[in-house]
């Protein structure tokens, strides 16, 4: 456990992602280079920016997804935050953010599933940029069929079960991209 972990993770983990698609191949390569330029890249104290790690979460059925409205944002959007030095690694503290935002203690990390790049005033309180590892997430299944109990954690003003097929107005949060990015990597991951 220590940021140099968390930062060759990060590195090996982007190293090794096949993405088909060139727009985030492109961002791929780009957060690379800032992983090589920034040794704290993982870390919020890094002003220019940081990459942060996020989940989106599906029931085990994934017909739904798990949102939570973001106090700071003011929007549905994944579950995540920022990477801690306690991290081992970014796919760790993707799933340590889930479980923190979610009550939901067991849940599966499935694989990266997109990368996403965007401007913000975080806790830095100064503008600053997320480079944002977004990874897929399976809550288990419940013996009576219904959707997995969830606790709302303070960093949200409201969590709630989506369906995939209608999603909140997504206002430029791409959750439709990422919720199908996440279903196609699942999806390849059950093939595979």
């Amino acid at each position: 456990m220590s940021t140099d972990s968390l930062h060759s993770s990060a590195v090996e983990l982007l190293r090794s992602w096949n993405t088909q698609a060139p727009e985030q191949d492109s961002l791929r390569h780009a957060y690379l280079a800032f992983l090589d330029a920034q040794p704290n890249a993982c870390l919020r104290r890094s002003v220019p920016g940081h990459l942060t790690a996020s989940t989106i979460v599906f029931d085990a059925t994934h017909t739904h997804v798990l949102l939570t409205l973001h106090p700071r944002v003011g929007k549905w959007i994944q579950l995540g935050g920022h990477c801690e030095e306690s991290d081992d690694s970014i796919a760790d503290a993707a799933l340590r953010e889930a479980r923190e935002e979610s009550g939901i203690d067991d849940l599966t990390l499935g694989a990266l599933a997109q990368l996403h790049t965007h401007p913000i005033t975080c806790s830095l309180g100064v503008p600053t940029r997320h480079l944002d590892v977004r990874f897929a997430a399976v809550a288990p299944p419940q013996p009576d069929g219904k959707l997995p109990h969830f606790d709302i954690s303070s960093e949200s003003d409201d969590l709630r079960w989506w369906p995939v097929d209608a999603l909140p107005h997504d206002d430029g949060t791409e959750i439709e991209s990422l919720v199908a990015a996440a279903l196609a990597q699942l999806a390849a991951r059950q093939q595979g």
